[in-house]
């Protein structure tokens, strides 16, 4: 948490000052309306996780933010097709991954309630947080302020496009297509993972050992589809995905290095921690585990052989 942050404080502000582009009057207006808005969904997710116990509160929203984020900065802007298209895209990637995060029993009627990440328990019952002031000020720190921050920073390109003149051209349909793709990519690891998961759960209820499961089920863990070819291909999705909507950066002119950047960078960052955690889980969990970690990469789609 604390390199991410230290990242975060400074990587920033240096881009920003050094290869631009600087912000205008319009462009920090919006800023400062996204800022309220991630203030107070830090304090939600912070407060509501604290009093109840279930710190998925900024799961829920993370699918949900850079639609708002994104149509907010596209009114502010004149609904340029540039950011019409960026806007566009933000919510097929949000709708995909709140209806994926649905379906877990993540959202309930009550609010603050919800099936929890599984990750949280285990990351808080380390030896790290025993202290309950530790879990609360990671809990206030990385889980409510950073990932808001994060969430923000992802939609940064939108931000600095608000002030090209330069028009809807050849690079911003490379990015359009690349990131629509992507969603797709993700969609159907999504529901090949749902599909290997749910068959798999059947079947242990039906009282058999994991080991007595048909193929490829007796694994424990999916290698099946797009997950034959990479450990995680939901991940190499996500990443890329905000990669690519940086792209749209480039296509307003704002040249191939730009402060946006940072979002897209932070995400490649966090996702490394978070597949590691991953992987010591299911390493613990399944005896192949660790082969299948040797012959498949870890996210890039190929195989080590």
């Amino acid at each position: 948490m604390a390199t991410l942050l230290v990242l975060s404080i400074i990587v920033c502000p240096i881009l920003y000052f050094t290869v631009g582009p600087k912000l205008d009057a319009t462009q920090m207006d919006a800023l400062k309306t996204l800022l309220i808005i991630a203030g107070c969904s830090a304090a939600f997710c912070f407060i509501v996780g604290e009093a109840t116990g279930n710190n998925s509160q900024m799961d829920k929203l993370w699918s949900l933010l850079p639609i708002a984020y994104t149509w907010i900065i596209a009114a502010k802007g004149g609904m340029g097709p540039r950011l019409v298209v960026m806007a566009v895209l933000a919510t097929l990637w949000g709708i995909r991954l709140t209806f994926n995060f649905a379906r877990k029993g993540a959202y309930s009627l009550k609010f603050w309630e919800g099936v929890e990440d599984y990750r949280w328990a285990i990351v808080r019952s380390g030896s790290t947080f025993r202290k309950r002031w530790a879990w609360t000020l990671f809990d206030l720190g990385f889980i409510s302020i950073y990932q808001n921050a994060l969430v923000l920073m992802t939609t940064f390109p939108a931000l600095v496009a608000m002030r090209s003149d330069a028009p809807f051209g050849w690079i911003d349909c490379v990015a359009a297509v690349l990131m629509l793709a992507l969603i797709i990519w993700e969609t159907v690891a999504d529901e090949q993972q749902w599909a290997f998961q749910t068959r798999k759960h059947a079947l242990l209820a039906e009282g058999r050992k994991l080991e007595d499961l048909p193929a490829p089920y007796n694994k424990g863990f999916n290698t099946v589809g797009l997950w034959s070819r990479s450990r995680h291909p939901n991940y190499f999705a996500e990443q890329s995905i905000w990669v690519a909507f940086y792209i749209f950066s480039i296509g307003a002119g704002m040249g191939i290095l730009n402060w946006s950047v940072i979002g897209a960078l932070l995400l490649v960052v966090l996702f490394q921690g978070s597949s590691s955690l991953a992987e010591e889980i299911s390493g613990g969990k399944y005896p192949e585990y660790g082969l299948y970690c040797q012959r498949v990469n870890r996210f890039f789609p190929g195989k080590k052989y």
